[in-house]
C-alpha cells in the first residue's frame, strides 16, 4: 500500500507561501491550511515538497541547487520557485507570471532527477499551473479552491480584469482534474451550484493544532497580556480586508449593552502594510473606531505571532468572525480549540464549523445589530460561555485536528495513486 512507504507529492500553492508570517497582506487561512496540511502529511509517511513563489529579495536561493528552500523537517520542505520579480504581486496580477512558475518547476523535478506522481493544488491561480502540468506529465490532481470566484465577485462592486479567466479556470478545474476538496458541506453544494455540476468532490475539512490552542487558562492568558480579570474582551483575529467585516464588528461593539462600561474592551488582531490594501483598510476601521467613540476601549495589536497568539485565544470572551463570505473559517476553529466560544457571519464554512446554541452563535453578515445582541447574550452569561466554550473545544478535538485532516487525505492519495494504471503511472520518487 502507498501509505506504507515515503512517497514524495508536492502541494503547490503559487500565492500562499507557506513559511511566511500570517497577518502579512495576502497571508491568511490558506497559508495556514497548506503549511499544516504539509506537516501533518510529513508526520505520516510522505516526502512533501511545497512549492511557492518568491516574494521578497530576502528569499535568497541556496547556493547549491539555485533554489530557495525553508527546510520544516526532515520530510516537509517550502521551495520557492521564481515567477515574476521578488517582490509582493496581488493575487489579480499573477496570471501572466504562472508560465515561468511551471517552467522553473519543471526544471527542478530534472535537476532532482524526477516526477511528482501526485500534486495538491491551492487556490486557482495553482490549479491552472496544475492543469497545465497534467499535459505535459502524467500525475494525479487534487485541488482546495479556499475561495470561489462565483461567490466573492457577488460580494464586491469593484470586479477586477481577470475575473472572467478565473471564473473560467475554476469550472475546468472541477471538471477535468482527479478530485476536489470540498472544507465543508456548504462550499461543495456552492461548487456544485456556481461552478459545475460535473467533476470528482470529496469533504475533506480543515484543522487546528489542538496541542497549541487549549492548554492555556484565561486567568493565566490575561495575566501574561495585562488584561484585567473581569475584562469583557471580544476578539477578531485575520487580515484587514473589507471582506472580512471588522467595520461590522466596531460597529456593533457601540451598539452594545456593555459600551460605557470600563471593562469592555474590542481586541483587533492583525498585521498591516502601510499603503499597501490592507493598511489602508486598518487606517478606515481605526477612523470608524475613532468616529464611532471607542478609541478607549479597542486595541490594535498588530501582528499576532503563533507564540502570543493562543494567548489572545484564551483571554477572550467571545471571538467574533464577522466575514462576508468564508468557505472554511481557520480562526473559528483555532477560536474553539482555545474553549473561546465563537459569533460568526451565517455564511459558507462557517455554517458548518460553529454550531448555533452549541459553540457559539451566528449572525447575518453586515448586521451589526445581529451581531451587537449575539455577543451580548455571551459576555452576560459567563456560565453559559464556558458550556459553550467546553463544546467547542470536544467539537475541534473530534472533527478538526491537523492528524485527522491529513489523514483523510492520506487515505483520498492512496486511492487515487492506487486507481491509477500501472502503465500510464509516473515514476514515483521514494
Amino acid at each position: 500500500m502507498f501509505q506504507n512507504k515515503k512517497h514524495r507529492i508536492a502541494l503547490i500553492s503559487v500565492d500562499g507561501d507557506p513559511a511566511v508570517e500570517i497577518g502579512q497582506e495576502e497571508a491568511g487561512g490558506q497559508n495556514v491550511y497548506v503549511r499544516q496540511v504539509g506537516y501533518a502529511l510529513a508526520q505520516q509517511g510522505w516526502q512533501v515538497d511545497m512549492f511557492t513563489r518568491r516574494s521578497s529579495p530576502e528569499q535568497a536561493a541556496m547556493s547549491t541547487t539555485g533554489y530557495a528552500y525553508a527546510q520544516h523537517s526532515p520530510n516537509c520542505r517550502t521551495i520557492r520557485l521564481k515567477a515574476g520579480p521578488a517582490e509582493f504581486i496581488g493575487r489579480d496580477n499573477l496570471f501572466d507570471y504562472l508560465p515561468e512558475f511551471i517552467e522553473e518547476f519543471q526544471q527542478f523535478q530534472q535537476q532532482q532527477g524526477f516526477h511528482y506522481s501526485l500534486i495538491h493544488t491551492n487556490y486557482w491561480l495553482s490549479s491552472w499551473v496544475g492543469m497545465e502540468l497534467k499535459k505535459q506529465q502524467p500525475l494525479i490532481q487534487v485541488h482546495t479552491y479556499h475561495s470561489l470566484g462565483a461567490i466573492k465577485y457577488r460580494s464586491i462592486g469593484d470586479v477586477p480584469v481577470i475575473a472572467a479567466q478565473r471564473l473560467a479556470v475554476e469550472k475546468a478545474c472541477l471538471e477535468t482534474i482527479d478530485c476536489v476538496v470540498a472544507t465543508s458541506p456548504q462550499e461543495q453544494k456552492h461548487m456544485r451550484i456556481l461552478v459545475s455540476s460535473n467533476g470528482k468532490i470529496e469533504m475533506i475539512p480543515c484543522g487546528t493544532d489542538t496541542d497549541k490552542f487549549g492548554q492555556i487558562q484565561r486567568s493565566a492568558a490575561r495575566e501574561k497580556l495585562g488584561i484585567a480579570p473581569d475584562a469583557k474582551m471580544v476578539l477578531y483575529v485575520g487580515r484587514f480586508d473589507r471582506r472580512k467585516g471588522i467595520e461590522t464588528l466596531v460597529r456593533a461593539i457601540a451598539k452594545s449593552s456593555f459600551r460605557g462600561e470600563a471593562n469592555l474592551q474590542l481586541v483587533i488582531g492583525g498585521g498591516s502594510r502601510p499603503g499597501q490594501s490592507d493598511g489602508i483598510e486598518r487606517d478606515r476601521i481605526a477612523s470608524i473606531v475613532t468616529e464611532l467613540g471607542l478609541e478607549n476601549c479597542t486595541t490594535f495589536t498588530g501582528r499576532l505571532d503563533e507564540i502570543v497568539l493562543p494567548f489572545y485565544y484564551a483571554a477572550a470572551d467571545v471571538c467574533v468572525v464577522p466575514s462576508h463570505y468564508e468557505p472554511f473559517g481557520l480562526v473559528a476553529i483555532e477560536a474553539m480549540a482555545s474553549q473561546t466560544p465563537v459569533v460568526a457571519s451565517d455564511v459558507g464554512g462557517l455554517q458548518f464549523t460553529v454550531v448555533p446554541e452549541v459553540t457559539g452563535l451566528l449572525a447575518p453578515p453586515k448586521d451589526e445589530v445581529a451581531f451587537a445582541a449575539a455577543i451580548d447574550r455571551i459576555l452576560i452569561n459567563p456560565a453559559w460561555r464556558d458550556q459553550l466554550g467546553e463544546a467547542a473545544r470536544q467539537r475541534t478535538e473530534i472533527a478538526f485536528s491537523w492528524y485527522s485532516v491529513a489523514f483523510r487525505l492520506t487515505q483520498l492519495y492512496t486511492r487515487l495513486l492506487s486507481e491509477t494504471a500501472p502503465n500510464t503511472r509516473p515514476r514515483i520518487a521514494v
